[in-house]
């Protein structure tokens, strides 16, 4: 599924990838997506389309940061979930590790399915605890064939014991099992199957397999998993939209007889076909060159080809059916996030929730006649990714692209001279600070012009307070509706938002700021739209700055697994770079894990550092936690910075 270069070459994913698999006479539609925190987008931008996720687990490494992030966002879309503890053919793999990870890091609730048989070089298969049969997998036809053989002796007693955990459990879980499992003497396994498939469904339970994927080992139990546990698009959790017309809510019923409904999720540049849209089709039936209306964007869309993907690959077919994930082609003005549907009876799907770069640097390229051609294929990939940025600095003239963390745009320069031929010279990363306010105001401002052919006339009263840490921006009208004009309303939303673009400390955009529209004034003939805007900006403007603004900064999560001769020096290095310790866990192997909160400016170079004072032996991963005040000192030198700009 890895097609690009820098994923072959990394050993990574980086982009999602969609592909489409037969199994047991079921279709299951596949987006495989990356583990690394820098492109988490692509995860939420996944599991926004998806009915069931199959969460990857390393053998060794168990539960590490990132997978924590990408469990979060499957929780809170209430997807359900199995559990694939990989690599056990590794050395130092530990299957019951990993479910007790899952179970303190994520609070999971595990049903062990399987248990492996042996580990490391050993390992030959799976035990399945509920038909209480082990599975042999002929390594010659690279786990193609595989044999079911009863349970070897030396390994009875530790079945039985895992096989009546998991009764109790799943009678622990639901209450009907547990009245089956009180009044039988044997539980059968279509019993078994049918409760562990209720509590997945319900998201109540995650049930755990096994096995080695570069050997296909415990490929096809997970298969049959996949059809027996998880749900189909019929029995989905509901899809719920916003009817355009009455602003009412509505379901989407998975139909095909029903009128077509799709999310476009994804968009790619390929280099044969132009722009793909990805869509997730949730009802109805799309054929080539049929016209859609983009509720989104309020203008219609016309379907040129339907392609089936295969990673990389492309399978051209003539109309898809509720459910089907597909590229389309010919659709020139969607985005992300965009819903397609019929005028008729418009509808607006969720949309997705897109996070703030956290990381800036400056790019010019090599030569200046590369740069109409940097331009453009900087807004190709911002097309592409809506976590990356492009702006041009007003004072310095530079180009700032900015994303969510080094290796994001360390893959950005990569593909601007690998897939666009344009090499660049590239800055210091910056670090993407906000600013925010700490006390609450009422504020005034007005725009008064008596010159010209035409006068202008406007008063706007804003009470602005802060909003919690992970709210960007809120507008609320609190006058009478009709007091005044709602496109004089949506100018004067248009010019608080414009006027939070650069906060009155170093020019830095605000963050965590409600704004309330509580008084205006205006008079037929001589106020307009921009009259209000000029005074809704010149009000938030004079506002923020009698409000206590106060600069923040992005702080990281950041988990260091280290010997435990080196614990003390990693703890010295994390507090001088202004990090806070909230705890060490022992690992295996004489290990132990660090977990701390450090601002992200004083984690630049870190992985040298790192390896430098543990010679080699530490690894370190990070993720955005939250935006965090900083020191006064800090503050001056940002000031000093941005008037030397």
């Amino acid at each position: 599924m890895d097609w690009m270069e820098q994923e072959q070459e990394r050993g990574i994913t980086i982009t999602s990838a969609a592909t489409t698999c037969f199994w047991r006479e079921h279709r299951i539609n596949i987006i495989d997506t990356p583990g690394h925190v820098d492109f988490t987008i692509e995860v939420e931008r996944s599991l926004r389309v998806l009915d069931g996720v199959v969460a990857v687990f390393c053998a060794v490494g168990g539960v590490e940061p990132q997978s924590e992030t990408v469990w979060r966002q499957a929780v809170k879309y209430h997807i359900p979930r199995l559990a694939f503890v990989n690599k056990m053919d590794r050395i130092g793999a530990d299957f019951d590790q990993v479910v007790t990870m899952m179970q303190e890091r994520l609070g999971a609730r595990p049903l062990v399915l399987q248990l492996p048989l042996g580990s490391e070089d050993n390992f030959a298969g799976v035990v399945d605890l509920i038909a209480e049969k082990a599975i042999y997998f002929d390594q010659c036809s690279l786990g193609t064939e595989y044999e079911v053989r009863a349970v070897p002796d030396d390994m009875k007693d530790r079945v039985a014991e895992y096989r009546l955990k998991l009764v109790e459990e799943l009678a622990d879980l639901d209450d009907d099992f547990a009245i089956t499992y009180l009044e039988s003497e044997k539980i059968s396994e279509c019993q078994i199957h049918e409760v562990v498939r209720r509590l997945t469904l319900a998201s109540s339970a995650t049930p755990v397999l096994c096995g080695s994927a570069f050997k296909n080992t415990g490929v096809q139990p997970l298969l049959d998993s996949i059809i027996d546990y998880l749900p189909s698009p019929l029995e989905a959790q509901e899809t719920v939209a916003i009817d355009v017309e009455s602003g009412a809510k509505t379901t989407v019923l998975v139909n095909d007889d029903t009128q077509p409904t799709a999310l476009v999720f994804k968009i790619l540049t390929d280099p044969h076909v132009g722009q793909l849209a990805f869509l997730r089709l949730y009802s109805g039936v799309v054929t080539s060159g049929m016209r859609l209306y983009n509720s989104s964007r309020k203008r219609y869309e016309r379907v040129g080809r339907l392609l089936k993907m295969h990673a990389n690959k492309r399978e051209e077919v003539k109309e898809i059916f509720a459910g089907d994930i597909v590229a389309a082609v010919g659709l020139k003005a969607s985005t992300t996030g965009d819903t397609l549907c019929l005028k008729e009876k418009a509808v607006l799907l969720e949309t997705l929730e897109v996070p703030e770069p956290v990381i800036g640097i400056a790019i010019e390229p090599l030569s200046q006649s590369d740069q109409e051609r940097l331009l453009e294929a900087l807004d190709r990939l911002a097309a592409e990714d809506p976590t990356f940025q492009v702006k041009s600095d007003a004072d310095s003239g530079q180009t700032i692209i900015s994303g969510m963390g080094e290796l994001h745009l360390e893959i950005i320069v990569d593909r601007l001279a690998r897939e666009f031929k344009v090499k660049v010279n590239v800055g210091k990363p910056q670090v993407a600070y906000r600013e925010t306010i700490t006390t609450s105001i009422d504020c005034h401002g007005d725009c008064i012009q008596q010159d010209g052919n035409r006068p202008k006339y406007a008063k706007v009263s804003l009470r602005l307070t802060s909003l919690s840490e992970d709210q960007n921006f809120a507008f609320e009208n609190k006058i009478n509706a009709t007091k005044l004009p709602e496109e004089f309303v949506a100018a004067i939303a248009l010019g608080i938002e414009e006027a939070l673009l650069a906060g009155p400390i170093a020019g830095y955009p605000m963050f965590g700021v409600k704004a309330q529209l509580i008084g205006a004034d205006w008079h037929d003939e001589d106020s307009d739209e921009v009259a209000f805007k000029l005074a809704a900006i010149k009000a938030l403007s004079s506002g923020v700055r009698q409000a206590s603004p106060t600069l923040l900064e992005p702080v990281m999560e950041v988990e260091v697994v280290v010997p435990c001769d080196y614990v003390g020096e990693i703890m010295s290095d994390i507090n001088s770079r202004r990090g806070r310790i909230q705890g060490v866990e022992s690992r295996q192997a004489e290990m132990q894990s660090i977990n701390a909160f450090v601002p992200l400016a004083e984690m630049f170079g870190y992985a040298t550092e790192v390896r430098s004072r543990s010679q080699g032996r530490a690894t370190f991963s990070m993720q955005f936690n939250c935006y965090g005040s900083v020191t006064q000192e800090i503050v001056r030198k940002r000031i000093e910075y941005s008037v030397f700009k």
